[in-house]
């Protein structure tokens, strides 16, 4: 019998949705979370044909150099800033994510995390844990209303025109900035109002970051932006860590430039700025966004489809549902023929 592909699981998911590759492949599972190193990934590429991995996951061309069967990747998750994209459409390595199936959670957790900045919740229940109720008064733990403020939003895609939908229910008024302004008909729908970077700083009662993390977009949140927000107002970051500079958002809550933040993403995580760990107006959640139990499942079932397509076999064979980088490996394979048949006309 020829020999199955191999694939690499790296993080220990749902074991009975994984288990789908074992039709397939031969699969090679990590038994327990694990901190893989550079060279651990490198080894366990080495004679894969694909992979299924995480966030916690950094692949580049280091990674692959050695990776000679290596087809496809499949990240489970909608960021994939922990893969080195034109590196591995330079390998010839298609990578996949898995978007939309965590678009209606993550925008979920995005309010709750900005509703428990604006009214002190963490801040609230740690003062109660401690023992403090004896010495409520009226003005005790005051936040700052959501209802009827103005949300902004930076960033408008999927998960970004979800949080907008939400914000109807409290009568809000929707600003959002993006790199390109969306369709007349989706501001409709979202009831969202376009506005440049600056403008959008400085109108937010609340702001929620969406969007991707770039080198573009690294410390977009810096000092100069956080200066240009309302002294009442909250910052909410469901998106990457590295967009806001975690020591001038330090600087603005403890001088109070800021009344409140709510952050699931860090720049050095699992690791922690320490400033924030010392703050009290600030909540802190372990990059959960997208962590509800139907979710995670739907995530780990989409990127097993797709590193079976991906690898050309089920319904979908060559075709996976939610590819990357398809375009660039099509135009990196157009551009080798072309490089062949100009050698083979000389």
């Amino acid at each position: 019998m020829p020999e199955r592909p191999r694939v690499w699981v790296s993080q220990p998911l749902f074991d009975d949705v994984v288990a789908r590759l074992g039709e397939h492949f031969d699969v090679v599972a990590t038994a327990r979370v694990t901190q893989h190193g550079p060279e651990a990934i490198a080894a366990a590429l080495r004679e894969a044909d694909g992979a299924l991995v995480t966030l916690n996951d950094p692949i580049g061309a280091a990674q692959v150099a050695g990776a000679g069967r290596l087809r496809a990747i499949a990240n489970v998750g909608v960021g994939y800033n922990n893969l080195d994209l034109p590196a591995l459409s330079a390998a010839g390595v298609l990578v996949t994510n898995t978007p939309d199936v965590l678009t209606e959670t993550t925008a979920d957790f995005g309010w709750a995390l900005m509703m428990a900045a604006a009214r002190r919740i963490s801040e609230a229940e740690h003062w109660l844990r401690e023992g403090h109720w004896r010495q409520w008064s009226f003005d005790s733990l005051l936040g700052g209303d959501v209802h009827g403020t103005t949300l902004g939003i930076l960033g408008m895609g999927r998960i970004g025109q979800a949080i907008a939908r939400r914000a109807a229910g409290f009568r809000m008024r929707v600003l959002y900035h993006n790199r390109s302004r969306l369709p007349e008909a989706v501001e409709r729908e979202t009831a969202a109002s376009y506005v440049g970077f600056e403008e959008l700083l400085t109108r937010a009662d609340h702001l929620i970051l969406v969007l991707p993390y770039s080198p573009q977009s690294h410390h977009l949140i810096d000092a100069a932006a956080l200066a240009r927000m309302q002294p009442h107002a909250t910052l909410t970051n469901i998106a990457r860590g590295g967009i806001v500079d975690e020591d001038a958002l330090a600087d603005a809550l403890e001088h109070g430039r800021l009344a409140a933040a709510g952050l699931d993403v860090f720049e050095g995580e699992p690791a922690l700025n320490p400033r924030l760990l010392a703050l009290r107006n600030v909540v802190l959640t372990p990059h959960i966004a997208s962590g509800s139990l139907a979710t995670r499942r739907a995530m780990v079932a989409l990127a097993v489809d797709n590193l079976i397509a991906a690898l050309g076999y089920g319904p979908d064979a060559g075709r996976p549902p939610s590819p990357l980088n398809a375009a660039q490996l099509a135009e990196r394979a157009g551009a080798d023929g072309r490089t062949m048949g100009a050698q083979g006309a000389r």
